[in-house]
């Protein structure tokens, strides 16, 4: 059963039961005011009917007979008189009843006589229904000790009321179902019209789920109301839902790429492993016994020899110091949490400074380091040296001329390490790359080697330690990077 129909049926119950209570109440309120005001009527015409009745004792007999005395004055024609003497059986009746007593049965006579009290009810004489009103009319004799002898009974026709109350039941039968009928069809349209953007969404739904389309939205112009909410609700949902998978198409083309670019850059050195490999296999292959078919000397082929040894050497270092730098991306994106301290910045710089004299360059290389002293970073020691041998020695990798400077600024409550060279630079078109895995800009491909993660891993470096990165550069002339951090306020031991 559906939603619609639920609420229909669920409406459409209420309202019924609401108009059945409704209904009934009002009939019975009817009834009952009608019938009081009618009862009340009749006590006060038996009351001034009493006053006319005419007492007649039979001594002989010990009884008395009441006889009723002048009715036309009491509006005979609304009403009907009768006197019943209890001992004569005897009637004493108005003109208008024509002979045809009002019944009174054994029932009534016992109740009179036990409870001497006035009662009324409805009676039926032919077609007619009569409201009959009983009064015990009560004699003192010396045996009868004040009990009722006779009883006055007034009625009026209420015919015309009880058809009335018939029609007034079927009116409000007919008028009630009617209206739940209307009520219904209403109900069923408004929670048509009320719930069309259900059908909406299940509409948007099941085209995003058949088609994968998560721009879809479901439209909806109507007021904020819960539906209004719902439909919000569910549009920021697959708003949130598109944007997250398109990172996630983003992040599994930058996997595909990094994997791609990752073979590339290990498939570089097995070739040139593969190579020397077979080329040292055949050269020794034709020292065997002393069959030698390939006209070298024994200088030569020592000398080719070491050479390929050396390629594979320095190949191997090339794909150790890859497979590093994946190792440290891979902790990079498995969240690993680096182990931070206090360290004073100074005695840090200086075993970078040591170490970077001993690196391979052509350039010249200059440092001061002096405004560093009593400065302290919260941070990792080993991977901050990592950090700043990246930056050096892509500095002198990419200065063949010139100067490669290395300085400290302090700017409020940061300290900026500045690495400043005056070798090719690079187009500004370029910078927001340069922290991309495997990307090299193209000015450097082909003149200078590299896997191109180096950058990547310092800009994780630089993420962990809460800093930053300042990019300067220009082509033919030079590039300067500043690594900002934090400083750190050590607690000093008492």
């Amino acid at each position: 059963m559906s939603l619609r129909l639920r609420l229909t049926l669920w409406y459409s119950s209420i309202l019924a039961v609401t108009m059945l209570i409704f209904g009934m109440g009002l009939y019975m309120f009817l009834n009952f005011f009608l019938m009081d005001s009618l009862e009340r009527g009749l006590a006060e015409t038996t009351a001034q009917m009493n006053r006319h009745l005419i007492t007649n004792y039979n001594f002989q007999k010990m009884e008395a007979e009441i006889e009723l005395k002048d009715t036309k004055t009491i509006r005979e024609s609304l009403y009907f008189f009768q006197v019943y003497n209890f001992r004569a059986k005897s009637y004493s009746l108005s003109a208008n009843l024509r002979n045809n007593p009002l019944p009174i049965t054994d029932d009534d006579i016992k109740r009179i006589k036990e409870e001497d009290e006035p009662f009324s009810k409805k009676v039926t004489m032919g077609n007619n229904v009569l409201l009959v009103y009983y009064m015990p009319l009560t004699v003192t004799l010396q045996d009868e000790r004040g009990r009722p002898a006779a009883v006055l009974q007034t009625a009026m026709e209420i015919t015309p009321f009880e058809s009335f109350f018939v029609a007034f039941k079927k009116i409000l039968f007919t008028l009630g179902g009617l209206c739940i009928v209307i009520a219904a069809s209403l109900g069923m349209f408004l929670s048509r019209k009320a719930l069309k953007p259900i059908d909406q969404i299940i509409k948007t739904t099941n085209a995003i789920g058949t088609g994968n389309d998560l721009n879809k939205r479901i439209p909806y112009a109507g007021p904020p109301d819960e539906i209004g909410r719902l439909v919000e609700t569910i549009n920021g949902m697959l708003g949130r839902l598109n944007t997250m998978y398109s990172e996630l198409d983003e992040a599994y083309l930058a996997q595909r790429q990094f994997v791609s670019d990752a073979s590339h850059e290990l498939r570089t050195p097995l070739t040139t492993i593969r190579g020397n490999v077979d080329l040292l296999e055949k050269m020794w292959k034709n020292m065997q016994g002393e069959t030698k078919n390939d006209g070298l000397r024994d200088e030569d082929r020592l000398d080719m020899s070491i050479e390929a040894m050396q390629d594979i050497a320095g190949e191997a270092q090339r794909m150790s110091r890859l497979v590093n730098d994946l190792l440290a991306l891979a902790r990079a994106d498995a969240g690993v949490i680096m182990e931070m301290k206090h360290l004073e910045l100074k005695p840090l710089l200086e075993e970078v400074v040591r170490r970077a004299q001993m690196l391979p360059r052509t350039a010249e290389w200059h440092y001061s380091i002096e405004d560093a002293e009593g400065i302290y970073v919260k941070g990792n020691r080993d991977y901050l040296q990592q950090l700043m041998f990246i930056f050096i020695e892509n500095a002198f990798k990419y200065t063949e001329e010139g100067v490669v400077s290395f300085e400290i600024q302090r700017h409020e409550h940061q300290i900026g390490i500045c690495i400043v060279d005056t070798g090719m630079g690079m187009d500004k078109e370029e910078v927001p790359r340069i922290f991309d895995r495997f990307y090299r800009a193209d000015v450097s491909r082909g003149i200078t080697t590299g896997t191109g993660l180096g950058l990547s891993i310092a800009k994780w470096i630089i993420d962990e330690h809460h800093g930053s990165v300042e990019v300067m550069t220009r082509k033919n002339e030079g590039s300067t990077f500043i690594v900002w951090l934090p400083l750190s306020f050590p607690v000093i031991e008492q």
